[in-house]
């Protein structure tokens, strides 16, 4: 929201700089976003006043010399402004002056002529009409007669203001305002506020038939409407303009631009109705039927259903509640009544209707964080006392305030200064507290402790007592006395981080160790997202968490796999060139409960390689460095039944015998519908994995106990081992190690197929490590293993020994 400096000081006597008022701003929990000097880029540019003119033979050129006060008289300047006259008075940019954009001017010959500057436009200055009248005229400004040559320009049309780009938060609709703001300074100065005017006197006329009637109250609490006639449309005054035009608005006529300036100084969306397009002269407030249509000012058309609220007349809608007005309604110059409205409507539901529709404005902007109704009576006063001010209307009696019966006194509750105190965690003094409550607008007495305390009728964000007042206590105090302290039950701890976040943190670093790179998805996709994966309809993954009003049709259902977002980083990584990377994710899957409750949030391993030197082995490799660096034992079966993985290069991962998940390549089905080149997609090589993480870490739980080193060497046996070709290599390490407890580790080193060895049938060569903590291994204790796992291999695959 954008704030003018000099508008601020119309309500309060600002006695410190621009600067210092946005730190004073910024301790009061306003983020100024940024301070805009409206002067900062015009420098060496003064009133001149030209002393003479004489034309160029031959050109449209004239050298005028040129009155610049302590700065020269005369100076020679060079223009082709159509409208120089002798004796005018016009902005003069000196030799090293600066314009808006940049542009930097020097003394310099033109066509010949030496030039000592350049005379201005309004438009070289950056100005329009409604920042300085004739600025947009074509040719140079011309100023008035009484504006002394030599005076920084920025004083003379007024550029030597400044802008506050302020965020309001959403907890604070009362600062939507200039108002809003110049109260917070008025308080953080410890200055007197000086209201905008609001009186105004009405005459005895009264519309016939004239009727307001509010059918759902539930969203629109509070509708004031108020008769006016003999309506002159015509011009703004200057004042009126420049600060609408400071706020980035333009000046369209002075009946509209009242309702904009009461947008913009009060915080109230006003509307007004041209009376004689309303039918049978009656406004209803009411939800709109379902297909019902409207067109608003900016011409476009939007079909309604009863979840929107509009304002009609006794036959159509004439206005989108709290977002636009109709076009069958808008003021014109031909407009002689009309019906001023302000009104209070519920948040939620213009919020729901702006969404819904895609429409929004400055409006419903600000009815989306809230109206209080004290800002609405507020609003719809200050609106006649400028139709009366600028002499634009004649105010009538007819007169509507539809209530909901909302109570028209501030919330009031009873506070405890201890309490306060206690919340901060600093003592502040009684005398301290109530003058900041008093300087912003809470009503206050002291019993001893005990505060009765009634908080204005703007600040609806007031809600639990003493935490607020606590807050606006401190903001205004300042945050500078606040002293780090233990909390009241705060005890001694060694800190750090909690072990789950430790063994997160873990798996972390070891899959970095391992290439991968950690990525952030969102926690949502769409059903096509798990179509595209080929999971069936009737798999437990279909049983989704939908989002009741997604913001995207791709974003519609809380993910029950992260496959699919690590799949859509991939191929956003092939898109753009970077065919190779390994990718990997902990985050939530979300599983419905029945009966409504909160989903069932389960962490989950996600991971992905992809590039020409990836391989089934190589992510093998990454589940068991994961494993044995968890100090668990991972194996892996054959998985045909994956349906987003390759049948024959799949796997399900095992520990302790219990599936935690699954990896290998993706189908080629799946490959083939990427959205990448044609000639590129065979070329690919993709492989996904995914662990259920809380199961993992379950396992961790168990299984990761300490075990001291053993004192005594280990040894290390070689064995050749003849198997049926589709003997898995995995089996043949499970049984090894299952038949001898003294077995530490099997490693495959060596893989043969020949003559020698027959047909269907492989030679496989592992190097088996033995241990024993309580005494050396002896080499007939050596042979009694091997015998005894040579045999349960014969028994159990058939194998031979080579």
């Amino acid at each position: 929201m954008k704030v003018p400096y000099s508008w601020l000081k119309e309500y309060v006597d600002i006695d410190i700089t621009a600067e210092e008022l946005e730190e004073k701003l910024f301790g009061c929990g306003f983020e100024v976003e940024e301070l805009i000097d409206l002067g900062k880029e015009v420098s060496r540019v003064v009133v001149g006043e030209v002393l003479s003119c004489e034309p160029v033979e031959g050109t449209h050129l004239q050298i005028c010399q040129v009155n610049c006060g302590s700065y020269g008289n005369p100076i020679q300047i060079v223009t082709g402004a159509p409208n120089v006259y002798a004796g005018m008075h016009t902005p003069a940019a000196l030799d090293n002056s600066t314009l808006p954009g940049g542009i930097t001017i020097k003394a310099k010959p033109l066509k010949g002529i030496p030039s000592d500057g350049m005379l201005c436009s309004g438009e070289e200055l950056g100005l329009n009409d409604d920042l300085y009248p004739g600025a947009e005229v074509y040719g140079l400004m011309d100023l008035p007669k009484d504006t002394v040559p030599g005076t920084d320009i920025r004083e003379v049309v007024g550029m030597n203001d400044y802008i506050f780009d302020i965020s309001i938060t959403a907890n604070r609709p009362d600062c939507q305002s200039v108002l809003g703001i110049a109260r917070e300074v008025a308080a953080a100065l410890g200055k007197e506020l000086k209201m905008p005017a609001t009186d105004y006197t009405v005459s005895d006329y009264k519309f016939p038939g004239l009727d307001i009637t509010v059918e759902a109250p539930d969203l629109c609490p509070r509708y004031l409407g108020h008769g006016v006639r003999n309506i002159t449309v015509g011009e703004s005054p200057r004042w009126m303009k420049r600060n609408l035009a400071l706020c980035g608005l333009r000046s369209i006529s002075n009946v509209v631009d009242i309702t904009n300036y009461v947008l913009l100084e009060i915080g109230q969306p006003m509307h007004a109705f041209d009376m004689d397009q309303l039918q049978d002269r009656r406004i209803i407030v009411r939800r709109a039927k379902d297909g019902e249509k409207i067109q608003t000012l900016d011409e476009k058309e939007f079909t309604l259903t009863p979840e929107n609220l509009v304002i009609c007349d006794g036959n159509r809608p004439v206005a989108l509640a709290g977002i636009m007005g109709g076009l069958n309604s808008e003021i014109t110059e031909n407009t002689t009544q009309l019906l001023f409205e302000a009104a209070k409507f519920a948040r939620d539901n213009v919020r729901r209707t702006s969404r819904a529709l895609g429409q929004s404005s400055d409006s419903s902007a600000r009815f989306e964080k809230g109206i209080s109704e004290y800002i609405t009576e507020l609003g719809m006063a200050r609106a006649l006392h400028l139709i009366q001010e600028l002499g634009c209307g004649e105010i009538t009696s007819s007169a509507f305030d539809c209530s909901a019966g909302a109570p028209r006194t501030g919330k009031r509750f009873t506070a405890s200064l201890k309490r306060i105190n206690d919340i901060l965690g600093i003592e502040v003094p009684a005398e301290d507290v109530l003058r900041i409550l008093k300087n912003l607008s809470f009503e206050v007495k002291q019993d001893g402790d005990t505060l009765d305390v009634t908080a204005p009728r703007y600040r609806e964000d007031i809600e639990v007592g003493e935490p607020d007042l606590a807050e606006e206590v401190i903001r205004e105090y300042g945050y500078d006395h606040v002293t780090p302290t233990f909390l009241k039950n705060a005890t001694v701890t060694t800190g750090g981080k909690t072990p789950a976040q430790q063994r997160k943190e873990r798996v972390c670093r070891i899959m970095c160790g391992q290439g991968y790179h950690e990525a952030y998805t969102l926690s949502f996709y769409a059903d096509s997202d798990l179509d595209f994966m080929r999971i069936p309809e009737d798999a437990p993954e279909r049983n989704v968490l939908r989002i009741k009003n997604p913001i995207s049709a791709n974003l519609a259902i809380m993910r029950p796999l992260l496959v699919p977002s690590l799949m859509n980083v991939v191929v956003e990584n092939l898109k753009k060139g970077n065919n190779e990377g390994r990718i990997f994710e902990i985050s939530n899957i979300y599983i419905p409960r029945e009966g409504g409750e909160l989903p069932d949030e389960r962490p989950h391993l996600g991971f992905a390689a992809f590039g020409e030197q990836e391989d089934f082995f190589t992510v093998k490799g990454t589940v068991e460095a994961l494993g044995k660096a968890l100090g668990l034992k991972f194996d892996v079966e054959r998985a045909t039944d994956v349906p987003w993985l390759h049948p024959g290069i799949a796997a399900y991962i095992l520990c302790e015998g219990e599936r935690i998940g699954c990896f290998g390549k993706l189908a080629n089905e799946v490959t083939g519908e990427l959205k990448l080149h044609k000639d590129a997609k065979s070329n690919h090589k993709i492989f996904l994995g995914e662990i259920d993480y809380g199961t993992m870490m379950s396992h961790m739980a168990a299984s990761f106990r300490y075990r001291p080193l053993s004192a005594f060497p280990a040894a290390v046996r070689d064995l050749a081992l003849t198997v049926a070709e589709e003997t898995p290599c995995g089996d043949l390490m499970h049984e090894i190690a299952r038949a001898c407890p003294k077995v530490s580790d099997v490693e495959l080193f060596d893989i043969y197929r020949g003559e020698q060895i027959g047909e269907g049938r492989k030679s496989m060569a592992f190097k088996i490590t033995f241990e024993a903590d309580d005494k050396p291994l002896q080499p007939e204790e050596l042979d009694k293993y091997i015998k005894k796992i040579l045999g349960n291999l014969k028994f159990k695959l058939g194998a031979e020994i080579r």
